[in-house]
């Protein structure tokens, strides 16, 4: 189910110079700001979770998610390079999770650490804040990176509507519409956070059986449907 030489491509693909750039824009900025912070307010935990929450974790992890779950393989549907990997004798299954994996790592890299970086640096992980928020980066990582690698496989426009998706429905249906945080992946990895810190500094309004299974079922159906896609494409291909 691992192909290592897919998977080099799409580490190439992913941290070519331009795109490392605009991964590592973000986790640079939220580290920077930290730093600020914490010299100016000191060791607050409530502004540590505001922080890690507000801009880690609804902002950052969803936009580094769309970047490498898209970019592990919507530009080789662009420009057409994906039909000369589908001629070769790897299962199209193969394919796409092993550019999860890719993208699974890409992500995680230039989310989680860079959180547990800046939550040590504003409390030194005082009541597990930083500990917290760096497993929800990880779970989310995981789940984005599925869903923007089927939009990679579906849409030439997965950048837009993944960032529609981070951006709008996330970030503003879901501080505006209750209804709307259930199916957020933020809310998801917030639950399991939760579990991690404790007390009240870390909340969401998914329980954690719930969230776990939400997390689980999205990774796993968008992870099949996105090779099923990849098999129709071959399909359009070859006529």
């Amino acid at each position: 189910m691992y192909d290592p030489t897919v998977a080099r491509l799409t580490y190439r693909a992913l941290l070519g110079r331009r795109r490392a750039l605009i991964l590592g824009a973000l986790p640079l900025l939220l580290i920077v700001i930290s730093v600020i912070v914490r010299a100016l307010v000191g060791a607050d935990d409530q502004t540590t979770s505001d922080l890690l929450g507000g801009l880690a974790l609804a902002t950052m992890v969803p936009i580094i998610g769309v970047i490498a779950g898209t970019g592990a393989i919507g530009p080789e549907i662009d420009d057409g390079s994906v039909v000369y990997l589908l001629s070769k004798p790897i299962k199209r299954p193969t394919i796409i999770f092993t550019k999860l994996i890719v993208a699974i790592a890409v992500t995680m890299v230039f989310s989680a650490l860079p959180t547990l970086v800046a939550g040590l640096i504003l409390n030194g992980n005082g009541q597990q804040i930083a500990v917290a928020y760096t497993v929800a980066a990880l779970v989310s990582s995981i789940a984005y990176a599925a869903l923007f690698l089927l939009l990679g496989t579906v849409s030439r426009h997965a950048v837009v509507f993944g960032l529609v998706y981070a951006l709008v429905w996330e970030a503003l249906f879901g501080s505006l519409v209750s209804g709307a945080r259930t199916l957020s992946v933020q809310q998801w990895s917030l639950a399991v956070a939760h579990k991690v810190a404790g007390g009240d500094l870390v909340t969401s309004d998914v329980s954690l059986p719930t969230a776990t299974v939400l997390l689980v079922v999205v990774t796993v159906l968008a992870t099949w449907y996105a090779g099923q896609k990849l098999r129709t494409l071959k399909l359009v291909g070859e006529e």
